[in-house]
């Protein structure tokens, strides 16, 4: 089977301004040229809302501000958004592609940003729609504790194999079935430490049942009809329709 190829979104439309910005957590590096490729801003600040806006006021008219896909963008885009300046979300995979080099710095990348932007090649990645970002990183969240349990219920397990002792005959993630586990056990320190993992699984347990009423309630406020028609697909249950509806979001911003 042939491979199918992703299906890359450039930016092209153009301006009079372009803004480039190699984007740090605590520094931005931003570089501002006109049509004609004519650098007229590149300078290291801090990432203040109130700076930034002062270095590209001059050129605030007919701008469009690019940053590269990273964990920092988010802040940026509702700034831009609320200031009615044109934000393009860079795709990181495919930006690493085209403007890698052996000759990096924040300098540099600002400006090979904003060329790439000027020159109609830059490749776009989704700006999220602000106001489901924070639920989505809520179950994104959720995910990351789910997986934490699974670990513990699975080195409970390598320990009975590591002892070579009896299959346990319980469900590890079942609460009602935990009972008498510790006692299969050596007595001592494993004794200890698989009390340990199985009061971190009933941690977990509390902590993923008061998330998930939270999710749901948030999904029929933001697309309760989306949310509706992904849950009643069979085979796909109450988490997994979360996942689908606040990963996927959109289905027309995928082109097949």
């Amino acid at each position: 089977m042939q491979r199918r190829r992703p299906q890359i979104r450039f930016y092209t439309k153009t301006h009079q301004y372009y803004c480039g910005i190699d984007l740090h957590a605590k520094t931005m590096y931003v570089c501002v040229m006109n049509q004609h490729g004519d650098i007229l801003v590149h300078r290291n600040i801090r990432t203040d809302q109130r700076r930034f806006l002062s270095l590209i006021e001059p050129y605030r008219d007919d701008l469009v501000v690019l940053v590269e896909c990273i964990f920092t963008w988010y802040w940026l885009a509702d700034l831009c958004t609320r200031e009615h300046i044109t934000f393009v979300l860079g795709h990181a995979l495919y930006m690493k592609a085209i403007h890698g080099g052996k000759v990096k710095n924040d300098k540099l990348d600002s400006q090979k940003i904003a060329l790439l932007l000027k020159g109609g090649m830059l490749p776009q990645a989704y700006v999220y729609p602000a106001d489901m970002r924070p639920t989505r990183d809520l179950l994104r969240r959720r995910m990351h504790l789910s997986r934490q349990r699974a670990h513990l219920i699975a080195h409970i397990q390598n320990t009975v194999h590591q002892y070579n002792l009896p299959a346990l005959g319980v469900r590890l993630g079942k609460p009602t079935e935990r009972g008498n586990v510790v006692e299969c056990f050596p007595p001592g320190d494993t004794q200890a430490m698989v009390q340990l993992d199985l009061d971190l699984i009933s941690y977990y347990d509390k902590q993923l049942a008061r998330l998930e009423p939270q999710l749901v309630k948030q999904a029929r406020t933001h697309d309760a009809q989306m949310h509706h028609l992904v849950g009643s697909i069979r085979g796909i249950g109450r988490i997994l329709s979360l996942v689908l509806l606040y990963e996927i979001q959109d289905i027309d911003r995928f082109p097949t």
